[in-house]
């Protein structure tokens, strides 16, 4: 009996964890395409959930099973034991929300177990710290090429792309026949359509690598200690997620989804691409790792990148040498119109005859009409809590299994 409460009290904090990464990750995911009016709230939700599905039952198994048994041998993984550690996950969670920041359950989840590892003596120290150097290094990737983008081809892509919407809707209902058929409106033009189709594929693109990532921190000890099946786990996970996707994931979706001027929807694209990106490799190599740190340091090095072509390399070379100031730097860059943007914005089909990208150097400083993208302390905040998470959950996991040895044997 009391092992059958603890295993549904293991059940019921796994599904808490798998409800709340829906919730905020959906909003991360399909936020540009709802806003831009691509896909309906439901069809986001419904969408998110088909490729977290995928996500997890492909390449999301290597997290699991890295989550489940090398970090810590799956034997130490008693029923008690993935209840403490689900447990630390859901408080990360707690926490994350009353601050406001989106905290890393990933590294939250491997930090409790990590406390485990050292509370029972069989913490796998080369698998650990394969871990976290994976940890420092993903974030710098993701901020330089980022900020390569920025610096190099943000300008170009802007300038051809030009990735507005209508006001339109793209189809409209053919009744003409005996079968009523879609087909494009007669003001949507084919570019539209194919940059629309873009959007809406990375944005699955985005589902399918936060189910990789995300379905072991919800079941990974529950796997671990063979009380579910790897397949059972997945299914419980991403059945979890979806519900948070259909329900609270809606207002993520308004916040995001109508917040688009601070990240334009190129921008949101390029972060999208390669924060997903980073974590798909990451999870087939079996590294649980976070999907909103390295979106976010896509974002700084986008915007860092862009902000600098206002010099030279050789201009901030010598600057330096001489101890001059070089150019101001802002990452709002990404929000503000430039010069040349403003007065030839081009078309839908590309840039207008005679537009050009002015070159690295000859951009003026720009003057920001909106709030920049990072405020200073609300940044350190993020940065300082997503240390101190995985940090607290480690100390408090190893004090709880010192005390409380209800780990394996």
């Amino acid at each position: 009996m009391v092992v059958s409460l603890l295993l549904l009290v293991g059940l019921a904090v796994a599904v808490f964890v798998g409800f709340n990464i829906g919730g905020s990750s959906t909003g991360v995911a399909f936020g540009p395409a709802v806003g831009s009016r691509l896909v309906s709230k439901t069809g986001a939700a419904g969408l998110f959930t088909l490729f977290a599905l995928i996500g997890g039952w492909t390449v999301g198994r290597n997290v699991v099973e890295t989550m489940g048994g090398d970090i810590v041998p799956s034997s130490q993984f008693t029923l008690a034991a993935s209840v403490g550690v689900l447990f630390f996950v859901g408080l990360a969670l707690l926490i994350s929300n009353l601050f406001g920041v989106p905290a890393s359950t990933s590294m939250t989840a491997v930090g409790a177990i990590a406390g485990l590892g050292l509370a029972s003596g069989t913490l796998d120290w080369e698998v650990m710290g394969r871990i976290v150097s994976w940890w420092l290094v993903a974030p710098v990737i993701a901020f330089w090429l980022c900020a390569v983008i920025g610096r190099y081809l943000y300008p170009y892509l802007d300038a051809w792309f030009a990735l507005d919407r209508s006001d339109n809707a793209l189809f409209e209902i053919d009744r003409s026949g005996i079968v009523p058929l879609p087909r494009l409106a007669e003001t949507t033009r084919p570019k539209e359509v194919f940059w629309s189709a873009v959007v809406l594929a990375i944005s699955c693109y985005m589902a399918f690598s936060a189910g990789a990532s995300n379905v072991a921190n919800a079941v990974a000890p529950l796997v671990g200690n063979g009380s579910i099946t790897t397949g059972q786990g997945v299914l419980l996970a991403v059945g979890a997620i979806g519900v948070g996707a259909f329900t609270i994931a809606r207002r993520t979706l308004d916040t995001i989804g109508n917040d688009l001027t601070d990240l334009p929807l190129l921008a949101s694209l390029i972060v999208a691409s390669v924060s997903a990106s980073i974590i798909s490799v990451l999870s087939q190599l079996g590294i649980p790792a976070s999907l909103a740190v390295s979106a976010t340091m896509c974002i700084v090095g986008l915007g860092w990148g862009r902000a600098t072509r206002t010099t030279t390399i050789a201009d901030a070379a010598s600057a330096a040498i001489q101890g001059e100031e070089s150019a101001t730097l802002s990452t709002g860059a990404l929000a503000a119109e430039t010069p040349e943007r403003t007065a030839n914005t081009g078309t839908a089909d590309g840039p207008r005859a005679g537009e050009r990208v002015r070159p690295i150097g000859d951009e003026e400083p720009t003057e920001l009409t909106s709030k920049d993208l990072f405020d200073p302390s609300a940044t350190g905040r993020v940065v300082m809590l997503w240390i101190l998470t995985p940090s607290l959950s480690a100390i408090a996991s190893f004090l709880l299994f010192q005390l409380f040895p209800v780990y394996g044997g």
